[in-house]
């Protein structure tokens, strides 16, 4: 494969990772809205968070005015005593943990396949196999990413925790979405360009390409000179 390859898959790469990062630390994934007489409750739930934020009103001192009193408060979530993990929330508290648990191992992946491109483009020869070890590491982290996503979507549409009968999807939620997307989406991309660098295609190997020894059956190669570098 090309350098300018490698270089768009490391851009594209890192671009997942901060956005998986991004994604796993905000306490958004599933925001409900209460209005309780004369206060409002926005709580916000991400996948280590809860963070909840109330507004209460007062009649003020002046005719038609009003003053307000505002709290937030931020915990890890779920726990044990606080979100009944060990009664009837049981389920739903060893699902939550084990998407925390499926979307680090997924930011875990995207970070070897950076290090995979980093290592990989040091020369020649290694840059002609790198490309299976990078696809494999991107299309894994999408793997669990999109886990993550199917756990968290199937707990908030059938209710398992109660607070999120009033809830709807935000921020991180969506995030996760943009990141499994296109971690598949990178994943064809590099193996389908890799495929054509094996074979020989100028526009993915670049100048220095191989192909196949015509007549020889030991899927040999012989070396196609030309100007220029591979970048």
């Amino acid at each position: 494969m090309r350098k300018t390859s490698y270089a768009a898959t490391f851009a594209a790469v890192l671009i997942i990772l901060v956005i998986n990062i991004l994604s796993a630390r905000l306490p958004d994934w599933l925001i409900a809205k209460y209005d309780i007489a004369n206060a409002q409750v926005t709580v916000r739930y991400g996948l280590m968070k809860r963070c909840e934020r109330a507004t209460i009103s007062f009649p003020g001192p002046s005719k038609g005015g009003h003053l307000e009193y505002t709290d937030y408060e931020c915990r890890t979530f779920p726990l044990r005593v606080q979100d009944k993990c060990d009664d009837e929330n049981r389920l739903f508290c060893a699902l939550w943990t084990s998407a925390q648990y499926f979307t680090e191992l997924g930011i875990g992946f995207a970070a070897m396949g950076l290090t995979a491109l980093v290592i990989g483009v040091s020369t020649h020869s290694r840059r002609k196999r790198v490309w299976r070890a990078v696809a494999g590491l991107v299309i894994l982290h999408a793997v669990f990413q999109l886990v993550t996503f199917i756990l968290v979507t199937e707990l908030y549409r059938k209710d398992r925790f109660p607070a999120f009968e009033h809830a709807k999807p935000g921020v991180g939620y969506v995030l996760n979405a943009v990141s499994w997307v296109s971690g598949f989406a990178v994943g064809v991309g590099v193996i389908v360009t890799g495929v054509a660098a094996d074979r020989g295609y100028k526009w993915a190997a670049g100048n220095r390409s191989y192909t196949p020894i015509q007549g020889r059956g030991d899927g040999s190669y012989r070396r196609i000179h030309g100007y220029g570098t591979n970048a």
